[in-house]
């Protein structure tokens, strides 16, 4: 059985984008958000999401801004270009589609 914190390769880049799509938030505040709206499951490591959002950025899909945190710490602060808000749009109908079709076979008596 997987353990909670495994994910499905490409959904972490998914995730985060879908995050920040809300609202522009640092690294930290990504993992906890993840974290909390996945009741716990999902819990992102900083070894995994640090490269995650350099490789976002590389790719033109986040940029960041230094700012202030709520403990009054600098720190980056990440937000969706438009460039990211259209990939994050094709990645979740491809999403979709994935795990609509894989919910078909495993429906499947």
């Amino acid at each position: 059985m997987s353990k909670p914190t495994d994910l499905v390769q490409g959904t972490l880049d998914l995730l985060i984008l879908k995050t920040i799509a809300l609202e522009p938030l640092h690294g930290w505040g990504i993992a906890q958000r993840i974290r909390q709206v996945s009741g716990e499951v999902l819990q992102v490591n900083q070894g995994a999401l640090y490269p995650a959002l350099h490789r976002l950025e590389q790719n033109g899909w986040i940029k960041a801004k230094w700012g202030d945190s709520e403990n009054n710490r600098r720190a980056r602060f990440y937000s969706l270009t438009a460039a990211g808000r259209k990939y994050l749009q094709q990645e979740q109908a491809n999403w979709q589609r994935l795990s609509t079709a894989i919910g078909l076979v495993l429906e499947t008596p």
